[in-house]
């Protein structure tokens, strides 16, 4: 009579899951780009910048001294100081935390508006879909920053009504996105079950296509989040968003415009912080993409 290892008392080794290979193995190759690495140690910075600002012992961003005003570089300010006598390296760190809670918080704003809109539109489709695809399509005839531009200037300035303003408006083209999407996964067998097994539509919406529309969402939110870096700061650079003396890339730039000519490097610092910021989103984002895109795997098969 044959013995099983499980009777005499021992324990093979379970096989281990395929899958968490494969994804570990594409998470490796994926850090193994020198671009997707670079936009991650870019974002990684600017984040523990914003995130350990309030607490770091770099001066006030905030405090006024004229006898310092426009001074070069130095120990005690490594990257001099403004017209006002503030610290340009403090007011960089601290408009780092400013301008990436402002981005994300616009991020989710208008990416929620997107996803609802894309699900029910593509998946109830009819009148719904008529009506929601009319308001995107008039929405989609103007320009975005202008459009934020006007709804900004009708708020009046400050960077909330500045995050309300973009975030308002730039959810139009990703909700056409994520309705396509839908579009094809509402006819799939999974939801085609879960109707034959009694679910409702709410269900079906939230626990079903949801999931499995998340990495293009993620996706676009990643490739997105550096336009809207650029859209406030654009906004705030024009008197619409973040009045002083609040620390702000955006604003920074517009406070440096009459001292172009003596002090240029107040316009290149603030200007150099928002290149570097958006340059990592993207080079992020497009490695994201790389990742969770399907299409793409199987060419790179």
């Amino acid at each position: 009579m044959t013995m099983t290892a499980e009777r005499v008392g021992v324990r093979l080794p379970r096989r281990p899951a395929i899958a968490e290979p494969r994804r570990r193995g594409r998470w490796h190759a994926l850090l193994r780009e020198p671009g997707t690495a670079l936009g991650l140690i870019l974002v990684v910075s600017l984040l523990l910048a914003g995130l350990v600002a309030p607490w770091s012992p770099l001066a006030d961003p905030t405090e006024i001294n004229l006898r310092e005003r426009l001074r070069s570089p130095s120990p005690e300010h490594l990257l001099g100081t403004d017209h006002m006598g503030r610290d340009t390296f403090s007011r960089l760190v601290h408009g780092a935390r400013a301008t990436l809670l402002a981005a994300a918080a616009t991020l989710v704003l208008s990416m929620t508006i997107a996803v609802t809109v894309g699900l029910l539109s593509g998946y109830y489709g009819g009148w719904p879909d008529t009506a929601l695809m009319w308001v995107v399509d008039l929405l989609l005839a103007f320009p975005s920053l202008i459009l934020a531009l006007a709804v900004a200037g009708a708020l009046g300035p400050g960077l909330l009504n500045v995050l309300l303003a973009v975030g308002a408006v730039w959810w139009v083209g990703h909700a056409r996105i994520i309705r396509g999407i839908t579009l094809g996964e509402r006819e799939m067998a999974y939801v085609t079950a879960a109707r034959a097994s009694g679910a409702s539509d709410r269900r079906i919406i939230l626990r079903h296509i949801a999931p499995n529309i998340l990495g293009p969402i993620v996706v676009l939110a990643s490739l997105d989040i550096g336009w809207i870096i650029l859209g406030i700061a654009g906004l705030s650079f024009l008197g619409l968003g973040a009045q002083p003396p609040t620390p702000e890339w955006g604003a920074m730039l517009s406070d440096a415009r009459p001292h172009l000519q003596t002090a240029p490097h107040l316009i290149l610092l603030p200007g150099a912080a928002i290149f570097l910021a958006v340059l990592g989103f993207n080079l992020l984002g497009d490695g994201l993409r790389d990742l969770l895109d399907p299409r793409i795997r199987r060419l790179a098969r």
